[in-house]
């Protein structure tokens, strides 16, 4: 089957918070999952009041979740996140389809958007680069998550 026919079979649409189930289990086999980040139904729920979206790409006749872009905001960029395709799915053209609907929310909203990769993620790097990102210079990512607990 072309890639174009099988995108026909495919939709974008936004999350509903009956979808987070099958979202988790993307996340998971996608190895996109992580407990330590607190990625739960209300976490998403409260980063789509905060001016975000969550797309989710569905099978039309299934109703199979087979791809996810969790894009947040924090008042002064977009960030996307958990961007991902079931393994069965790739390399058929879907991440453009997911890529392309989550850069038409960017675009309507007028800000920057940035993102994280995996240096060694060369297909999503190509993929990405092809849509006009640009790596940010050396700048490397920190982050503290459990700041409850944290000494000081």
């Amino acid at each position: 089957m072309t890639k174009s026919r099988i995108k026909d079979q495919f939709l974008v649409r936004s999350f509903r918070e009956d979808d987070f189930e099958a979202v988790a289990a993307l996340w998971k086999q996608t190895e996109m999952d992580n407990p330590e980040r607190g990625d739960d139904s209300e976490t998403i729920l409260n980063t789509i009041r905060l001016g975000g979206k969550l797309f989710i790409l569905e099978n039309k006749s299934s109703g199979l979740i087979a791809g996810t872009s969790w894009l947040t905001f924090d008042g002064r960029r977009i960030f996307l996140h958990h961007f991902g395709i079931l393994p069965e799915f790739q390399g058929k053209g879907l991440s453009k389809l997911l890529l392309g609907e989550s850069l038409r929310f960017v675009k309507a909203s007028g800000y920057q958007v940035k993102l994280e990769v995996h240096a060694a993620n060369h297909i999503a790097i190509k993929l990405y680069e092809s849509f006009g990102f640009r790596h940010l210079g050396d700048y490397m990512v920190y982050i503290i998550r459990d700041v409850p607990n944290m000494e000081i």
